[in-house]
């Protein structure tokens, strides 16, 4: 029988994100007596509960004998007070491992192989270097058909689902990114539902972009809401908008977005898991794809768009969801505005048809708005796309948006960013091209999206006609260095805004 070693529990208020760490002086007994060392994994126990860590190694003066440290995330998913003592010993093996090892290696996994990683990984019994392995051989094509809607499966099984009663057919919408400010989301939800529609959309965080919808619609009102509320904005709206990683939907998926994040990831399997486990277990039963194609763009060709949306639907069909993809154009930014900000100041002008409202998002979101519409009444795509107009410019969608928001906690003043700083073109000319990835790194190194007010605010975009000296971009940050570095990063890629004569 494994020996059992008590310490006393002492908060050390460091930020280890969502692994938790623990700390032991190097001259510990029990890590002598256990061969503990730096990157072991351990199994912490109190009366109430346990809980799997990794361990780091600390001088002598940093702790008192006796004593274990605990990181902020550590301390509060095992609520131990200060002082509290705790047994520690070996954490079990973590079988699934083997499952993992195996892929790396090139072999199909079972969907039971594939449950058990998902079930570990929502346990946090995977630290975040395993959990970059797992994304790692799920990226790159590397998921066959199969494996993929076993993942799907698996992700709707670790967490909540959501029913929606008198609802027969509930709808909703995604684009898998990769266009800097098209936050169609919103437009979308308000324009369907105030049309009769029911569509509960729960949101991720922003991945690989300077902001995702939640992060968006996060600076316009409360979307950290509990499953309750999100079922009674649904009963008093028929929508809603809020953050899925609140109501622990996917608890699996949201913990690998955190590492996609780091890794600036997306692969196609986890991405098809991700998105299709999602509304699953938010209770959709028909949902639409939005597939932007550029050469910059998450898929870059024709082909790859057509691989993709065949996955998406014949996963779709597998797991009992009903998928109409559409595939769109993704050479350029859609919008004006880049982060979550300015992201929601082009919403609220397209909202209240403001003069100024960005034209581009405008027509996206009513395009895709008619699709669903198209999906849920079979009216063809020509009506639909009347009807979505006709509630967007006599302004019901925007009455239904503020219906949306006020459920939800109502609509909040947008802050002004502290630093901002206006860019002009350097030469005369039209702009060809704009990289769209090294564009959403740009405001991403500004602060988007964990500084709301972060990003930058286009003043031009492909076709335009520019003069030197021309306003082309203006940058938004929280700080002079944030500022600073962006803008550093800016002038080392000039080929952002490709301007030359046609």
């Amino acid at each position: 029988m494994a020996s059992i070693h008590f310490l006393k529990a002492i908060e050390m208020g460091i930020d280890t994100h969502q692994e938790p760490v623990v700390y032991m002086r190097e001259d510990c007994h029990i890590c002598r007596a256990e061969g503990f060392n730096s990157n072991t994994r351990l199994l912490i126990k109190t009366d109430t509960g346990a809980l799997i860590t990794t361990l780091n190694v600390v001088k002598s003066d940093k702790l008192q004998h006796g004593q274990i440290g605990f990181s902020k995330i550590a301390q509060q998913r095992l609520q131990v007070s200060q002082g509290q003592p705790v047994s520690v010993g070996h954490a079990p093996l973590v079988e699934s491992l083997s499952a993992v090892r195996k892929k790396i290696y090139g072999h199909a996994l079972s969907d039971s192989e594939i449950h058990s990683i998902v079930i570990d990984i929502s346990k946090h019994k995977y630290t975040d270097i395993e959990i970059a392995s797992f994304l790692s051989i799920c990226a790159g094509g590397r998921l066959n058909t199969d494996e993929i809607i076993g993942l799907t499966r698996a992700m709707v099984d670790s967490g909540k689902h959501l029913n929606w009663p008198g609802s027969e057919r509930v709808f909703d919408k995604h684009c898998i990114g990769g266009l800097p400010g098209n936050r169609t989301t919103p437009l979308i939800v308000a324009i369907v539902s105030a049309a009769g529609l029911t569509i509960p959309k729960t949101s991720s965080r922003g991945i690989t972009s300077p902001s995702g919808t939640a992060d968006t619609m996060e600076a316009l009102t409360r979307v950290n809401l509990k499953l309750t509320k999100i079922q009674q904005v649904v009963e008093d709206t028929g929508a809603c908008l809020a953050w899925g990683g609140a109501v622990n939907l996917s608890p699996a998926d949201d913990l690998l977005i955190r590492i996609e994040r780091a890794l600036d990831l997306d692969g196609e399997g986890q991405l098809i898991a991700s998105v299709l486990s999602k509304k699953i277990a938010a209770g959709s039963t028909h949902t639409i794809i939005d597939i932007p194609v550029g050469d910059t763009a998450k898929v870059r060709t024709q082909a790859d768009a057509d691989r993709l949306a065949g996955l998406f639907t014949q996963v779709g069909n597998a797991c009992g969801i009903h998928v109409r993809c559409i595939i769109t154009d993704g050479s350029k930014p859609i919008g004006s505005g880049i982060g979550p900000v300015e992201e929601a100041r082009d919403l609220l002008a397209v909202f209240q048809c403001l003069s100024h409202a960005p034209q581009d998002l405008r027509a996206r979101a009513l395009m895709l708005a008619a699709h669903l519409l198209d999906l849920a009444r079979q009216c063809g795509m020509e009506n639909a796309l009347q009807q979505a107009t006709e509630l967007l410019d006599s302004g019901r969608a925007w009455a239904q948006f503020q219906r949306i928001v006020e459920a939800q906690g109502g609509l909040k003043s947008l802050p002004d960013a502290r630093f901002q700083i206006e860019e002009k073109a350097t030469c005369s000319g039209v702009i060809q091209a704009i990289d769209n990835r090294k564009l959403s790194r740009l405001a991403k190194l500004a602060g988007a999206p964990i500084d709301i007010t972060a990003g930058l605010r286009l003043h031009a975009n492909i076709g335009s006609r520019l003069s030197a000296g021309d306003p082309l971009f203006t940058l938004y940050s929280e700080s002079s260095g944030e500022s600073d570095y962006a803008l550093a990063y800016y002038h080392d890629n000039p080929d952002i805004f490709e301007i030359g004569e046609l």
